[in-house]
This record gives structure tokens, C-alpha cells and sequence, in this order.
């Protein structure tokens, strides 16, 4: 998508984005707002078939997560993020309208994982 889609949308580009040294949160700050991921989260929570499946329905609870982190960022285009984690996983693609989204709801969408998870006896732990 390009930044005057973006505009259209009402979607900021990010100013910056910044992974902690550790690799356990990353802060996507926009010009109204600021929102700080864990890879937890980022992961699970994935725009990947993997995580999303091709419809609502095949919506997929990742569990085992809680300790996974985030070891590069890549650019793709003008319009997201590649996010590799060191459990390989690295097939999504995180548009800045997600970030911002998914920052904005962020609490809604983790209790809905959380409870997703316990419907298919799930755990965060590895």
C-alpha cells in the first residue's frame, strides 16, 4: 500500500521503530501515538496464514510463545516490516496500519488470544 493509501486510510507511517536491545519489546511510534510490543504478542498475534488462516475460520492459536523474540526487522516496501523471531517463524508481513491497529486495540485482541488459546487447551508456556 502506498503512504497516500495510507493517508487515504487515516493510517500514519511510523516515525520510528525500535527493537530493545534484548529483543523483548518493540515500540512503533507514530505521530499521534506510541505502542509497545512484546515478540509475544507480535507472534501469536501474526498477519501470517500460519496464525490467520485464509478465512475467520481457520484462525489458528499459536501457544508455547512466551519466551520467543524477535531477531530482525526487515523493510518490505514503503508500507511494513518482515519480523523474524528465533523460532524461525518469519512469514508475516506487519503493515503500519496493523501496528497501529493492533496497538490501538491491543487489549481486546490479546484477551480474545488468551481466550482462544483455553478453547483449544492451550498454553503461553514453551
Amino acid at each position: 500500500m502506498s503512504d497516500s493509501a495510507h493517508e487515504r486510510a487515516g493510517r500514519p507511517a511510523p516515525e520510528e521503530i525500535r527493537l530493545s536491545k534484548d529483543g523483548g519489546t518493540l515500540t512503533v511510534s507514530f505521530p499521534d501515538a506510541s505502542f509497545a510490543f512484546t515478540p509475544e504478542f507480535l507472534r501469536v498475534e501474526s498477519p501470517s496464514a500460519e496464525v490467520r488462516g485464509h478465512s475467520p475460520s481457520q484462525r489458528s492459536y499459536v501457544g508455547g510463545k512466551r519466551d520467543v523474540r524477535i531477531t530482525a526487522i526487515e523493510p518490505v516496501g514503503s508500507y511494513a516490516v518482515r519480523l523474524r523471531f528465533d523460532d524461525g517463524h518469519d512469514s508475516g508481513i506487519y503493515s503500519w496500519a496493523w501496528f497501529y491497529d493492533m496497538g490501538s486495540d491491543r487489549e481486546a485482541v490479546w484477551a480474545a488470544y488468551l481466550k482462544g488459546l483455553a478453547s483449544v487447551g492451550g498454553r503461553r508456556e514453551p
